[in-house]
């Protein structure tokens, strides 16, 4: 297996003077500790993955109580369709990339990488940063690739086998050499600066990397509906007067001020509909999809927006950025531990390079080993995900129309084809947000009045 190497010196990518928290690691145990979280977490999604298409398909021929005389079959046996449809391209993709992540690991697939790229890049060309960032730009860019095929069968089969998917094949292509070169001018400049502290600021570098990383993320947020968004759709504003004076005057009563209220192109790729805020301080805007405008009624985007508008006034974006910071500084923290650590390269089948600089490799492998790790939180992040949510819709409730709410919701979860009937569990371990009959019947409590799941 890759990762059994002779003894050598090792030199850990800064000074190794942080506090020795345990013994150093062992490579055999690292390799035993990753391969049975990859076993078990792959086990556990497939597993939820079958609840979800058993649970939807044994309820597809039967429109739930709650939604007679609202939902038709035709419908709900749709969102059903799309739901497994979703699930197995899921599935594929989730033993795809199982593959690729025990390749790139334990197969020596990185280690192959990293060869390739110091027998093709000098070790002092660009002041010894060509060949860190070569790794991760090659490793991110295969990545890439063999990520296309499943995203291709996602958008031009299921998306369009469903009646979702307006996207050309051109503007397919268009996206993601965009993204490519998004990813380059964000990203390349931020991968130096972290690689420099890494290489330069001691043992403390990652306490500023981090730093680093949530000044990063916070000038995205306000640089996203500015420069960015627009390089994928076009955002005209909001030209229907009788809704802008609605919206105007629910932000009149909530004391909130946004740059600008704009409809997007949504219609360009797919049928689906939304709408989000976005941007930070100055920034900060009201977007709407083109496909939303077409399909809610004004009272009922007026309640939509309220409930976006209810994540900020209940302070669920400073809640969320401070989780974030926190689990960000104990994820660099621990990667400033590991970095140092022999058996953390060789048991997850890199040999570090002799000579340092070993930064790269250290990322890498740290990005695809965490995610595993971390799966066991997901029930718990859902759980704070939904509750925002419910409080969410609370508050639009408060401050707008229960009952348009709740059409709007109904529709939104047609329109999208939604299931109504997911699997329980899968819904406490992964949803985001409530299912529909939990979310109904939480604004029937906030209205009275409101018409069952209406």
């Amino acid at each position: 297996m890759a990762g059994i190497v002779p003894a050598y010196t090792f030199r850990p990518p800064f000074p190794a003077n942080l506090p020795v928290l345990t013994a150093p690691l062992s490579a055999p145990v690292v390799a035993l500790v990753f391969a049975l979280a990859v076993l078990v977490t792959t086990s556990l999604r497939l597993w939820l993955l079958t609840r979800q298409v058993r649970h939807v398909a044994r309820h597809r021929d039967a429109v739930p109580a709650d939604f007679a005389g609202q939902v038709t079959l035709e419908a709900h046996q749709k969102a059903a369709d799309y739901t497994l449809a979703k699930a197995r391209l899921g599935a594929v993709s989730l033993m795809v990339s199982t593959v690729l992540l025990i390749g790139w690991t334990l197969m020596g697939g990185l280690e192959a990488l990293n060869q390739w790229v110091n027998a093709q890049v000098a070790a002092d060309t660009w002041g010894g940063y060509a060949r860190p960032l070569v790794l991760v730009g090659a490793f991110a860019f295969i990545g890439m690739l063999l990520d296309l095929p499943l995203e291709w069968i996602g958008t031009f089969r299921v998306e369009a086998a469903h009646g979702f998917n307006r996207t050309t094949p051109g503007l397919f292509w268009a996206d993601w050499v965009k993204g490519i070169g998004v990813g380059l001018l964000l990203g390349g400049p931020l991968l130096w600066a972290v690689l420099a502290l890494m290489k330069g600021a001691g043992a403390q570098w990652w306490l500023w990397a981090w730093a680093l990383w949530i000044g990063f993320q916070l000038l995205v947020m306000l640089l996203y509906p500015l420069v960015i968004a627009p390089l994928f759709n076009r955002f005209e504003p909001l030209k229907d007067e009788g809704l802008a004076a609605r919206v105007k005057a629910l932000f009149a009563r909530a004391g909130f001020q946004a740059s600008g209220l704009f409809v997007m192109d949504g219609s360009r790729r797919s049928s689906h509909g939304n709408a989000y805020f976005t941007g930070l301080g100055a920034s900060k805007r009201v977007v709407l999809f083109d496909t939303l405008m077409q399909r809610l009624a004004p009272d009922e985007i007026e309640a939509v927006l309220a409930h976006e508008l209810g994540h900020f006034k209940c302070r669920h974006i400073p809640k969320r950025l401070a989780l974030f910071a926190v689990v960000s500084l104990l994820g660099f923290a621990l990667l400033g531990w590991l970095a140092q650590q022999p058996g953390f390269y060789t048991g997850l089948g890199v040999r570090p390079n002799l000579d340092g600089g070993n930064e790269a490799l250290a990322l890498l492998l740290f990005l695809m080993a965490v995610p595993v790790l971390a799966y066991p939180l997901g029930p718990w992040m859902s759980a704070g995900s939904r509750k925002h949510e419910f409080e969410a819709d609370a508050y639009a409730c408060q401050h707008s129309d229960g009952k348009a709410l709740a059409r709007a919701l109904l529709k939104l979860h047609e329109d999208n084809a939604s299931t109504l009937t997911p699997d329980p569990l899968v819904v406490r371990w992964t949803y985001s947000h409530p299912p529909a009959v939990e979310r109904l019947a939480a604004i029937r409590a906030q209205t009275p009045a409101t018409p069952q799941a209406a």
